[in-house]
């Protein structure tokens, strides 16, 4: 059985999905508000809400992560990107052991289906631009940029 919510963010609303007892989906949306239906989604809203509160700088949530075993390896290389701080796609690459596949991580990172908590806006290009992001340049630059300032107020 599949459960949802989607709550409002400084980012848009957000849908969250849970199945077979993990986080799918993190996605934004322009659906109407759900509360959440179950006990994962609801523990999932409560630390998105912390994350944008700055309360929070890790989830803790169990993931069930839908895509190729190339994807995963991204997404699971991501979810060790600290707090605050950015990789370069060739740094992903590297991190996964495959050094030239740049561009494949960055399609892994388009399809992420669980956003900010597999945190692909921590990815910038090489040259310290931001690169590209599925829910806008501008999304990513406000989760950078929150997280920055947070990891800075705490030093």
């Amino acid at each position: 059985m599949t459960e949802r919510a989607v709550i409002p963010s400084t980012v848009g609303r957000l849908l969250i999905e849970a199945e077979e007892g993990g986080i799918v989906r993190v996605a934004r949306c322009d659906q109407p508000l759900l509360v959440p239906e179950g006990a994962l989604t609801a523990c999932c809203c409560a630390q998105l809400n912390e994350y944008f509160t700055g309360a929070r700088t890790v989830f803790d949530l169990p993931l069930r992560l839908k895509g190729t075993a190339f994807q995963r390896s991204v997404w699971q290389a991501l979810c060790q990107i600290p707090y605050g701080e950015t990789r370069s796609y060739g740094d992903i690459a590297a991190a996964i052991g495959n050094p030239g596949g740049m561009r494949a991580v960055g399609q892994a990172n388009h399809v992420n289906p669980v956003l900010i908590i597999v945190p692909c806006h921590r990815v910038i290009r090489a040259d310290g631009s931001l690169g590209g992001y599925g829910s806008g340049t501008e999304v990513k630059q406000y989760l950078l940029s929150l997280e920055k300032r947070r990891a800075l107020a705490t030093y």
